[in-house]
């Protein structure tokens, strides 16, 4: 790749190899000529090897001073919690851009989801710097890392997984690297215990994808599959991709500086932060009081909050739809008062119950049912529907998902809306709700659900009463 623009000046340095005699008689009377043009070929030539640097360098250090830094203690924060979690909540830079949409009808429950129509193209939103071209590439993804002055720490660290660098030197499949450069392992606190070799691993696993996500695919993307797959998810664990008025950057907080560094086997992104893979959806919940102190209340008061924690219930993924404190304080203080009261704890759980969907993990742009061996959703239509079951027995989620250009709109019953969506986690997918969900009744035999009108403690207790448990110890 160096040499690559050397080439071009070889059939002119061959002409000047001398091979009969009659030219040296030539050579003597212009011989000055063509020494000063010979010099001149081998001035240029020196100048091109100068110049010449890997592509890895040139496109990381033409974008090294746009790189934002996050200061230790931010990134110990992320460190010690596994990932940015306060970034998810403030990087959804598209919230609620649906309002006015008009609402798509929603199914009676069949827990699959319908026909899809092809995928929607999103118009091209937000670059970062690409790097010059230089023909057809001629090294492998790991190659390019390894030989790069910018990856110098993550090369190393691949090094020790020889399994790994088989991965990243074959050809398999085109696989997306998402490479932090040497001053993104700068930000780890220097104090503190070396993280075990399983531990940076599925780190190293977390920042690559066996899919080809080039620079358009990625923007146009709103999750991406990794290498990494934790035991409790069921299938790949996800990066989020998010494009804002900073840039586009995964996961929230790792802005993307580099893109479509081309290798034989796939192509580089250039990050300015570390992919710590997420925790389990609970502990997520318990980092972020400010957001979610109400749900978090409410799950350990009935003892969910044990039970999703508790290896004793194995589950492939799942997803929560979870109510912001701010969607329980629209619910009104006579709802709340009851069911955080000894006399409201069994309408809680049930309520919260309605919220959880087990084996089902719903993102933006994909969809996993371990229930079943063919449904794995990952195309891109402009709308599509399901209905997901919920813990809550019999009870069903009626969930459109709806695309318009950069902007999408997750709606529950018709009604409530995902504000912040695809909080990634290792056993699951959390989506933040407008509303509290609240089961439908019965009228006229058909399905009533709320639309966010006023309701009273006896209406909220007559829609939850067919799903109270009697145990008054809230076992589960």
């Amino acid at each position: 790749m160096r040499f690559s623009r050397v080439l071009p000046f070889l059939p002119l340095a061959s002409a000047f190899v001398i091979t009969d005699a009659d030219v040296f008689e030539t050579l003597e009377k212009s011989g000055k000529r063509i020494i000063d043009k010979t010099q001149d070929v081998l001035d240029e030539t020196r100048d091109v090897f100068d110049e010449t640097r890997d592509v890895l360098d040139e496109a990381f250090g033409n974008a090294i001073e746009g790189i934002k830094n996050v200061g230790e203690n931010a990134y110990h924060k992320i460190h010690d919690a596994g990932c940015d979690v306060q970034s998810w909540l403030e990087g959804s830079s598209f919230e609620d851009p649906f309002v006015d949409l008009e609402d798509h009808p929603h199914h009676p429950p069949h827990g699959k989801p319908p026909h899809h129509k092809p995928p929607h193209k999103n118009p091209h939103h937000g670059r970062p710097h690409h790097p010059p071209h230089h023909g057809k590439p001629n090294l492998t993804v790991y190659e390019m890392i390894s030989k790069s002055n910018y990856t110098t720490k993550l090369a190393k660290l691949i090094d020790e997984y020889p399994d790994l660098v088989e991965t990243l030197n074959g050809t398999k499949a085109n696989y997306t690297v998402f490479a932090p450069i040497d001053s993104a392992f700068e930000k780890i606190p220097k104090h503190g215990e070396k993280p075990s070799k399983e531990f940076i691993k599925n780190l190293l696993l977390y920042h690559v994808s066996e899919e080809f996500y080039p620079a358009g695919r990625v923007l146009h993307s709103y999750t991406i599959p990794t290498l990494l797959e934790p035991e409790n998810l069921g299938h790949k664990q996800r990066l989020t991709v998010r494009v804002t008025l900073r840039g586009p950057s995964i996961n929230f907080y790792s802005k993307i500086i580099a893109v479509n560094v081309f290798g034989t086997n796939g192509v580089i992104h250039g990050i300015d932060s570390i992919l710590i893979p997420p925790p389990k959806v609970a502990t997520i919940i318990d980092l972020l009081p400010g957001e979610f102190s109400t749900l978090e209340l409410g799950l350990g008061k009935t003892g969910l909050f044990e039970k999703m924690n508790s290896s004793d219930y194995p589950h492939e993924g799942g997803t929560l739809f979870a109510p912001s404190n701010f969607a329980f304080k629209k619910l009104g203080p006579k709802i709340n008062a009851f069911l955080f009261s000894k006399f409201g704890l069994k309408y809680l759980k049930a309520l919260l119950e309605y919220h959880m969907v087990v084996n089902q993990t719903l993102y933006s742009d994909a969809f996993y049912d371990a229930t079943s061996e063919d449904a794995e959703m990952t195309a891109r239509p402009p709308h599509f529907h399901f209905d997901m079951p919920t813990v809550l027995d019999g009870k069903y989620l009626a969930v459109d998902v709806t695309r318009y250009g950069p902007f999408i709109a997750i709606r529950i019953n018709g009604f409530a809306r995902v504000t912040v969506h695809d909080g990634v986690a290792s056993d699951g997918v959390i989506q933040v709700t407008s509303d509290v969900l609240i089961p439908p009744k019965n009228a006229g035999g058909e399905q009533s659900y709320w639309q966010g009108e006023e309701m009273s403690v006896e209406e909220f207790k007559e829609r939850l009463e067919p799903f109270v448990e009697d145990d008054e110890n809230m076992e589960l």
